[in-house]
Parts: C-alpha cells; structure tokens; sequence
C-alpha cells in the first residue's frame, strides 16, 4: 500500500538536524527540531501545525526564527514540545524582538514543557505580544500529542540535560479498492474522509453514511450502512512508525529507554556523530557513534536505520559513518556495549 506521511530530513548528514513528516493529500506536516531551515522550503515550514524539539543546543533550535517570520501574521496555531526550560527558550527568543505592532495578529504558539511525568502548557498570542498565558499542568500519559491521524510517544534521554527522542506512530491507514468505488458506481469525495472517521471513531456498522456529489449539474444523494462501506472499500493496514533519536550518551539507562521506546519500528533516524575510532570523542561529549546507532537499532528491532548529524571532521567520509552504523545494525560486526 501506498505510504500516507513522508518523512523527510531537513538539510543533508553534516547539516543541522530536523525530521520533517508531511502528509500526502493533507495540507499538513509536523516536525522533530528545528535546526537551520533557511534552505528548506517555506511551503513546507508553512504547513507546520507541531513541532516536537529534542533539546535548544543551537543546532536543534536555530531554526524556530525563521518559523515564527514565516507563521506570524498568518490565522494559525502551532503546538511546540520540548523538554524542561522550552519555555523559557521560546521566551528568550520572542524576548529579542519588539512586538508593539502585532494586535491584529492572529497567530499562536502553544509551548508544551514535558517532563517524565508532567507536561506544562503555555499559551502564547502574536496578538498580546506573546505574553505566556498558562493552560494547565496535566500528567504525562502513554502518548505526548496524538489526533485521528497519529500518535507520538517520548522519553528523555541524558545528553547533560535533558534530551528527547520520539516516536511517531501513525494510525492504521484506510485506503480505499478503487475498482470497488466504480463497481458500487459511487465517487471519491469529501465523503470518504468522513467514513474513515467514522471507522476510526469505532461507529456501529448501522450507523448512516450520505454520499453527496455532483453530477451533470445536479447534486446527487444516496445514504449507505457504515459497515457495508467499510467491507466494500476499505482496506486497513498497520501505519508507519518512525523514530527519532538524537545528542545523547551510550548509557545502559538511555539504551533501555530507547529499546522501550523504538521496539519494532519501521525506521529510526538516529545521530551518529563519531567513528567509533573516535568513540572517547563520542563519551566525552554525550554522544553516538555510528557503531553505537547500530547496535541501538539492532537492539530495539527496527526495520530500517537511517544515520545522520555527522561531525564536520568526517567531510568526505560519509560513506565510512554509514557503513559502520548498517554493518552493526545488519550484524556483520559486534554491537557495542553501553558505559
């Protein structure tokens, strides 16, 4: 079956992280960081409605002016995620500009602090200067932000402050038997979405679908049985899972964390900074070598591993940092073993 979200990073293995997931015939994508993303495209910034930030080193987060410039006098919300302090970081951000002529503005940035139990949410309105306004404290559940179309699962890692790796688990996919659509001689249409959420809801088989277009000039109308849709046209297979992990140490701590966390996903976007001819390199600044990506993937069963954010000190050795990590990951070479 054809994918519905494509992932996609923002700039190439030496440039700064981000994970951008869009949705096919949505006009809609979230993203994981937000390093430098002057070279990406703004339509595809522009149909940001999350953001989920590991940590604010400037790699991960020099990216969040160019966002605020491209959204701020547009009708919209953007929900941002990120560990203990993403408030306060948002806030020194908004704080190096003047802001005494956005009263008519009417974007929003909700920032979400997630701690390993907890999650704060302030609000922040272009249209009050971006002055916080709390939403509330509520406990951290079995999944950090989810809609009709995905979930996300988090935990914190130790990169010397707290650093989150995610997982985006997107909902099984709906798709529709075309031939059996012209068979039952209905037509595609905004109809089709509301079924799907209808299935998705967990609505009774009896429950009424109208199908409505528009034919030769006149509006057509005919109701059908949930259920006999569903069995007609739909065939359900089990959504992407996508991890991303990023900036922490090869600890036991944070590589049980990670097997929790990524178990069986279809592909993981891990940093893999260092060589493990550098791995003293790697420990002294808390982070992966290409070896340690490997055998985190190996461990935790992905399917698919894909390595990025290399040191500058590997220009023109990318294939090196690749090859250590897949030939750990495949098993042609011994996995590493955490400090």
């Amino acid at each position: 079956m054809i994918s519905a979200v494509v992932p996609r990073l923002i700039n190439g293995p030496f440039g700064d992280p981000g994970l951008h997931i869009s949705f096919k015939w949505e006009a809609r994508a979230i993203q994981f960081d937000l390093g430098r993303m002057d070279r990406f495209p703004a339509a595809d910034i522009l149909k940001l409605n999350k953001v989920f930030v590991s940590h604010t080193h400037m790699d991960h987060f020099y990216g969040f002016d160019r966002l605020l410039r491209l959204f701020l006098a547009r009708d919209a919300k953007i929900d941002l995620y990120g560990p203990p302090g993403i408030i306060g970081n948002v806030q020194g951000k908004i704080a190096g500009y003047t802001w005494n002529l956005t009263d008519g503005y009417p974007f929003i940035i909700d920032v979400h602090e997630v701690t390993p139990s907890n999650q704060r949410s302030v609000r922040m309105a272009a249209t009050n200067a971006f002055r916080i306004e709390e939403l509330g404290d509520i406990p951290l559940g079995q999944y950090l932000a989810q809609d009709d179309a995905f979930c996300i699962r988090t935990t914190h890692l130790d990169h010397r402050i707290p650093c989150m790796a995610y997982l985006f688990e997107e909902r099984s996919r709906l798709n529709v038997r075309a031939t059996s659509l012209d068979q039952m001689g209905l037509p595609a249409g905004r109809w089709l979405n509301e079924l799907k959420a209808a299935i998705r809801a967990g609505a009774p088989d009896d429950s009424p679908i109208d199908v409505v277009w528009r034919e030769q000039g006149n509006e057509r109308h005919t109701r059908l049985a949930l259920g006999t849709l569903r069995d007609e046209l739909i065939v359900e297979t089990p959504g992407q899972r996508i991890g991303y992990v990023v900036d922490t140490l090869f600890s036991r701590d944070n590589a049980e964390k990670l097997a929790a966390l990524l178990e069986g996903a279809d592909v993981l976007y891990c940093e893999s900074l260092f060589l493990d001819e550098d791995r003293h390199e790697a420990l002294k600044r808390y982070h992966l070598t290409a070896r340690q990506a490997g055998t985190l993937a190996r461990t935790a069963g992905v399917k698919s591993l894909r390595t990025f954010h290399f040191s500058p000190r590997y220009d023109g050795r990318a294939d090196e940092l690749y090859a250590e990590a897949q030939a750990t990951f495949r098993g042609e070479t011994s996995p590493d073993t955490p400090y």
